[in-house]
Order: C-alpha cells, then sequence, then structure tokens
C-alpha cells in the first residue's frame, strides 16, 4: 500500500514556521473501504486529533478533507494505516494540500458519484462478537433477531447490486428502518453507523417455516426457528436460507437422517459438509491444529478439511464415507447459530440445488428445485442478489490451500506484480470462475461450478456481467481455453463476435494452470511447471494431465508427459474408472489381460473386457490421453477400490484414503524414453502396471500396494523435473493442478524437490485445481497482448 502526495498546484508549505500553522489536505482512499465502518472509524479519528472537514464514500473509495495542524494531519494519516477497521484493507492513498476552506466541524456527507470506479467490494463475513453477544442476551432488543448485523459483519457481496455500497443499492431496500435503527444509522459513534443492512425485529427481514407447498406450519406466536430445531432433533431435513445459497439440514448424528438425505438427494457417496457449535464440538471427531482452529474461527469461515480420529463419537456413518478427512463449518449467521442453540450440536449443511444446477437463492426456485427432498424451509424475505457457495480449505505445511474460492473471499482481489490490461478470462469447463483485470489487480469472481447445463451458464453469464458492473471493468482482451467444446470456449467467442475491438486468446489449460500459480506468487521469469490433473486440451488435440512444462506468461513448451493411454468410450471412462484399468491393463499386457487373476477381471463379463479392447485397436470413441488422474482412477479400479464413481475424483480419493501416511517403501519401476520428438520425453507406465498385478496377485495388502503407487507417482515426477533442469539449467518450479489436493502427492513432491534445492512455489490464494486457472488465462492473454503491442 502507498502513501502518495501530491503539488496541489501551487507551492507546498515547505518550512517548519508554515508546517506548524494550520493546513489543509484532501485524501482519497482506495481499497476494501465502504461497508466496512470506515467513514465512522475516520469520524472518530479526526475528532481526537482536533481535525475539521469532511468525509464520503465514493464509487473510487473514500475521498476526506481534513484541516488542522499539520503534525495532527500527519499523525492522523499515519493512524489511518495502523488502526483501519478489521475488515477493511488499503491499497492506496493520495493526499494533496488544499487551500483551506473553514470547516467548523467534521461531518459524514451523502456518497458522491464518480466517473472511474476503483472501490473493491468486501465478501460475506461472520457475525462478530459483540453482534454475537447482543444475539444472546436477553435484554437486548435484538436478542436472538436472526438478521442483527453491524459495520463490522453480516452480508456484502451477496446483497450488492451496485456502487457505491449503499442501502438503496442493496436488498435492504425494500425494508424502511424504524426509529431506533435509524438513530443507530445516523450515529457516528455508533457501530451501526451506515450499516447497510442494518436492521431488527421491528423493521427488518424476517424468517418464516413452511412445508414443501409453501404453507405456514407455525401456530400463532409459535417461533419459526425453535420450531425448524425441533424438527431437526426430530430427524427432519430443513432447507434454510442463508447469507448467499440454501443449505439442506439434517442432524449430523441421525443416521437414518443422513440416508434419507442422501437418498432423496440422489448422493450415494459424495462427503456431506458439516456445521458445529464451536471448536470444541469437533474435537471429538477430528484432530484440529493451531492453524486450523484460527481458520474456523475467521470472520471468512470458510468449510476446512480435517482429519477424521478413529473413534467417530456420536456421528452417523454415512456423512464423508471411504474418505480420512471432515470438511467441517462453524456458524456464520445469527439464524445459525441459533438453530445450532436450540438444534442438534452438529448439522449436515449439503448443497440446496438440484443435481448439476446452480445453487437456489430464491424462496420458490427452491421450493420447486428441492421441494422432494426438504421436509420443511425455514425461509426469509431478504433476497439474496448474488449466489456464493460455502469456500473451501485445507490447511497444508501451516498454510492455507484452496479447493474452492468463494463465500468470504470472493471478489476480493489478487494483487499482481505489475498492471495489466483490462481483461475477462472465461475460465474452463469444471470448477469454473471468471477472472477480470485492473491495473495491478486480478479479480475471481466466486465458484460457479460445471458448465454443463444451460441454467449453470445462464449463473456464468450473470456473473460476469455482475462483476463486470461492480468493478467497473469493460474488457478489452478476452481469453478462453483451447477446448473447443467448452460452453467457456463459446461465450468468449460470441462476446468478441458482439463487441467491435475485443482482441481475443486461447490459453492451453496447463500454461494456464502453471501461470496462475506463478501470478499469485509474483514471479515473472522462465520456470519449470508441473501441472498434474485429469483433463486438459492439449496443442496436439490429446487430452493433457501430467505434464513438466518450462514456461514464462507468454509461451510454455512441453518437455515430458505420461505416456499416451487411450480412453475407451472418451467421457465415460472418467465416470467408470474401470474402462482405464483395462486400457493401462491392455497397454501392459495385450491380449493376456483377460487371464490376469485379479477383482477385476473377474468382476466384469470377458466379452465385455474384449469389446473394450477392440474398441482401443480400432480408435473407437477412445482419444488418448497423459492424464494423472486417469491414472489414479485406472490404479484404483485395479485395485477393485472402485469400478464407477458419482463425484468427481472419487476413485482417487479412495485410493489416497487406504494408503498409509508415511512413503518410506520401495517404489514401482517406470521409464523414461524420448518421444518421436526427440526433445520431449515420456514417462512409461507398463512395468509400474505389471507389478502392481504382480503384488495383488501375491496377496499384499492393498494400503501397501496403494503407498507404494503413492511412492512412485511422486519419483517418477520429481525425476522428471530434476531432468529437465539438467536440460535447461532451470532451478524454479511451480506445482499446480488438482491433483495436488492429494496431500500425499503434494507434501512428498514438495519435500523431495525442495531437498534437491529447487524453489518450489505453490498455490495459497487461489485453487490449485480448474477454479484457478481463469487468473492464469488472464495473465498469458495481458502478458501475450503487451508483447504483440511492443512487437
Amino acid at each position: 500500500m502507498k502513501i502518495r502526495a501530491i503539488r496541489a498546484g501551487r507551492q507546498s508549505l515547505n518550512n517548519k514556521k508554515m508546517k506548524d500553522l494550520c493546513t489543509a489536505r484532501r485524501l482519497e482512499i482506495n481499497g476494501v473501504v465502504q461497508g466496512v465502518g470506515f467513514r465512522p472509524f475516520l469520524f472518530q479519528l479526526a475528532g481526537r486529533y482536533d481535525l475539521f472537514g469532511e468525509v464520503a464514500n465514493t464509487s473510487k473509495g473514500v475521498v476526506l478533507i481534513v484541516e488542522g495542524e499539520f503534525k495532527k494531519i500527519q499523525a492522523f494519516t499515519n493512524d489511518i494505516q495502523t488502526e483501519k477497521p478489521i475488515l477493511s484493507s488499503i491499497t492506496d492513498i493520495r493526499s494533496e494540500e488544499i487551500p483551506k476552506l473553514g470547516y467548523t466541524s467534521f461531518t459524514i456527507q451523502k456518497s458522491k458519484p464518480c466517473k472511474d470506479r476503483s472501490t473493491l467490494i468486501s465478501p460475506d463475513v461472520s457475525i462478530c462478537k459483540d453482534c454475537l453477544e447482543e444475539l444472546n442476551n436477553p435484554e437486548d432488543r435484538r436478542y436472538e433477531y436472526p438478521f442483527i448485523n453491524c459495520t463490522n459483519c453480516g452480508p456484502r457481496f451477496t446483497i450488492i447490486e451496485d456502487i457505491p455500497y449503499d442501502r438503496p443499492k442493496t436488498s435492504m431496500k425494500h425494508f424502511p428502518m424504524c426509529e431506533d435503527c435509524q438513530k443507530e444509522y445516523y450515529n457516528p459513534l455508533d457501530r451501526r453507523f451506515h450499516a447497510q443492512p442494518n436492521a431488527c425485529a421491528v423493521c427488518g427481514p424476517h424468517v418464516t417455516l413452511v412445508n414443501s407447498l409453501s404453507e405456514n406450519i407455525c401456530e400463532e406466536n409459535e417461533n419459526s426457528i425453535d420450531k425448524a430445531a425441533e424438527l431437526l432433533n426430530m430427524g427432519k431435513i430443513i432447507a434454510v436460507k442463508g447469507l448467499g445459497v440454501f443449505h439442506l439440514a439434517v442432524d449430523a448424528s441421525n443416521n437414518d437422517a443422513v440416508l434419507t438425505l442422501r437418498k432423496r438427494k440422489v448422493r450415494p457417496d459424495k462427503p456431506f459438509a458439516l456445521m458445529a457449535q464451536s471448536v470444541d464440538a469437533i474435537k471429538k471427531f477430528v484432530h484440529v491444529n493451531e492453524t486450523e482452529k484460527k481458520l474456523l474461527e475467521s470472520f471468512n469461515r470458510p468449510i476446512v478439511l480435517l482429519e477424521k480420529k478413529e473413534n467417530n463419537y456420536n456421528l452417523a456413518l454415512d456423512i464423508a464415507p471411504n474418505n480420512n478427512y471432515l470438511g467441517i463449518m462453524l456458524p456464520y449467521t445469527p439464524l445459525h447459530y441459533i438453530l445450532l442453540k436450540k438444534g442438534p450440536e452438529v448439522l449436515v449443511m449439503t448443497s440446496g440445488n438440484r443435481s448439476d444446477e446452480p445453487l437456489s437463492i430464491d424462496n420458490d426456485e427452491a421450493l420447486d428445485a428441492f421441494g422432494h427432498i426438504a421436509d420443511y424451509f425455514l425461509i426469509h424475505n431478504r433476497d439474496i442478489y448474488f449466489r456464493a457457495d460455502d469456500s473451501i480449505i485445507q490447511i497444508n505445511k501451516d498454510k492455507t490451500r484452496f479447493l474452492r474460492r468463494s463465500r468470504g473471499y470472493a471478489p476480493l482481489p489478487i494483487y499482481l506484480g505489475k498492471a495489466y490490461p483490462k481483461v475477462l478470462a472465461t475460465g474452463g469447463g469444471l470448477k469454473s470462475t471468471v477472472c477480470l483485470t485492473k491495473n495491478n489487480q486480478a479479480f475471481l469472481s466466486q465458484y460457479i461450478g460445471d458448465l454443463n447445463n444451460y441454467k449453470t451458464f445462464t449463473y456464468y453469464k450473470d456473473s460476469i456481467w455482475h462483476l463486470k458492473k461492480i468493478m467497473d471493468i469493460e474488457p478489452e482482451i478476452i481469453a478462453h481455453d483451447m477446448h473447443p467444446g467448452y460452453m467457456s470456449t463459446d461465450y468468449a467467442k460470441d462476446y468478441v463476435s458482439a463487441q467491435k475491438g475485443i482482441k481475443i486468446h486461447a490459453v492451453q489449460h496447463h500454461h494456464a494452470h502453471a501461470v496462475s500459480c506463478m501470478a499469485e506468487n509474483q514471479i515473472d521469469h522462465e520456470v519449470i511447471a508441473l501441472t498434474l490433473d485429469g483433463t486438459g486440451f492439449g496443442t496436439d488435440g490429446k487430452i493433457w494431465g501430467g505434464e513438466i512444462l518450462t514456461c514464462d506468461y507468454t509461451s510454455f513448451t512441453r518437455q515430458a508427459h505420461l505416456e499416451y493411454i487411450p480412453m475407451p468410450g472418451s467421457e465415460t471412462a472418467v465416470l467408470e474408472p474401470w474402462r482405464m484399468a483395462v486400457a493401462y491393463l491392455d497397454k501392459a499386457f495385450g491380449n493376456k489381460m483377460l487371464g490376469l487373476d485379479i477383482a477385476l477381471t473377474r468382476d466384469h463379463k470377458k466379452d465385455k473386457l474384449e469389446f473394450l479392447q477392440q474398441m482401443m485397436q480400432k480408435g473407437l470413441n477412445s482419444p488418448l490421453t497423459s492424464s494423472a488422474g486417469r491414472l489414479f482412477d485406472g490404479v484404483a479400479s485395479i485395485l477393485g477400490i472402485r469400478y464407477k464413481i458419482t463425484f468427481e475424483s472419487q476413485a482417487a480419493m479412495e485410493l489416497e484414503a487406504v494408503s498409509k501416511k508415511d512413503l518410506d517403501c520401495k517404489a514401482y519401476s517406470f521409464s523414461f524414453e524420448e518421444s518421436n520428438n526427440k526433445k520431449i520425453f515420456e514417462i512409461k507406465l507398463g512395468l509400474l502396471i505389471k507389478e502392481v498385478v504382480q503384488d495383488i496377485t501375491s496377496g499384499e495388502k492393498l494400503s501397501d500396494i496403494s503407498t507404494r503407487f503413492h511412492r512412485t507417482f511422486v519419483d517418477m515426477f520429481v525425476k522428471g523435473v530434476l531432468k529437465v533442469r539438467q536440460n535447461t539449467g532451470l532451478n524454479d518450479v511451480v506445482l499446480s493442478g488438482g491433483v495436488f489436493n492429494n496431500n500425499l502427492v503434494f507434501d512428498n513432491i514438495l519435500k523431495d524437490l525442495e531437498n534437491n534445492d529447487l524453489k518450489v512455489y505453490t498455490h495459497t490464494l487461489v485453487p490449485a485445481g480448474d477454479g484457478g486457472i481463469s487468473l492464469g488465462q488472464a495473465i498469458i492473454a495481458g502478458a501475450k497482448e503487451e508483447k504483440l503491442n511492443k512487437g
């Protein structure tokens, strides 16, 4: 953050005698400075230093004028940085001397229009300690009021229609404040001064409990939340409208209720997220270290992945089957706190939506989407303008590793090493986000999801429109994935067709992965990039995913990759990983595969296996892939762990779950072989597959085979990176791609590379998976355009 003093067109005061006299300065403050108590903070700070003047919101940030003694103004300016409100962040302060106007007090003015918008929008944040105390105080007028908030907490991003962030431009515009709330709102010394969602039970939103026919089920004077808590205790499924989404809630200790939710939601295996009253409540069934505790209790309140204890305590067995982790969050709205106080101590809180569709935010929409799932709906009448799903984070090496960056973080910017043109990056096909760049900031959207149907695509387009509007960014350049079949690619091409003068750049998927890691670490030189994931369209038209590249921001060279293997059935092979097992076994054993005495060949009919072999031999619907994700799928199926999946990465996660934590074992064999290109080498997998099968037939334990496979996977790519270093002289490495969400892979590759004196950069600000590639796309497109303009 910089403070820049600007000469105001006249000679500045330049001697001590003059500086001690009264003077006047105009300050423009940019950053997250609206809706976070910044103006009342400045009001009180000005009073401390006996300064007069005024302050106002603008669409650029906050502008203020102060008059008084020079030394006091200087101290005032310094304290702005050191004492700013907890939810605020300052990116820039511009200070200029101006003529004195003769102010006799310090006042807070109405928001002022401004052509250039640059203020940052705060994400939604958890209820603060002060509001929580009032919520639980029977003597307080907001006792158990489920929408209590102040300038230090509550909804922001999901209720904003436009900036400046004022009540008429939020969903609170429908709720005129009562006299008591108005007094707070207009009192600069009150922590609810200009808290835009400020309300109480007299004038604000209210909750209602209805059945699936939208009929109010509460008797006169019966409390809706109390009744919902009672129903949860009885094992009922309640749809709860929260900050930016609906959740489906059920008692986490009631296995019958959890199984009923799974059956109705048609979600047989995917882990459910939990919400618990406190960290103490979850220590009974998961391990929690200090870093994880701090993250759980932060105002961001993400879902945190925590390692299970052997004793499941009182939790239902079917919350996260075949998984070593539980995803847990603490309550972040007043409504959540009341439900957990009066209902079960731990709740399942899973997404409220139809399968593969966006999360529901409208009451009628929710009733239509999952009226067949929820027994009752706890709804309210404050509109959610924009969805924001829960963020998901795991702590690794004491650092945050995002699996999903959304509520609590979006749309805060990622700060870049330099200024970039205005770019819109449209992301990929799975776990979609979009990114807009402006100056030295990159704004990633909230998590959008998989672009595979009309409703999600509509939400995707709406998200772009909304982000462009509130960030005031009209892109000059658009970037998209090279994959020709992605809806995001279609959107980019249609956008350029409709907008004259927009430049367009297709970006290779794994190059985008690599540069996303480079950009968040602010490194702008050639690196070795290890990018490991499930699917990425390659420059040769094949499906990449186990790649070692060398790259900078504008170009990349493929140095090494896993050998190509056919995917019999194409995308069906992703949903049915037994097909990948057949592909790897066929590559290693040929026709002898059919005679192998392993579970996979026993569990599938011979003619079915032969049919897949014929498909691959004839090249029918069997695209070639070098995907690391498909290798994990194939080995999991060879071991008989998982033949079909019901959610993404399920087979790989279950393979990791059966492995030992320590990879101190002998690796399987593998080899490097130069491809036809000679400049690229392939990692050959035949020996690995044969030795895995040998261990199976010898009766080795599943856990030992999985451990050896993980050891081998790590060794293949560590030795591959060392070979590339030897060939290129490069010593800096970036790690990216969804496979790095596997802690065994991440920990051991990182350790082994660092032990070989390589400098390794990892993700801590955006997801390693496809939720982060829009950042890389934006930087690549911006850098390429700059290079073209210079050339």
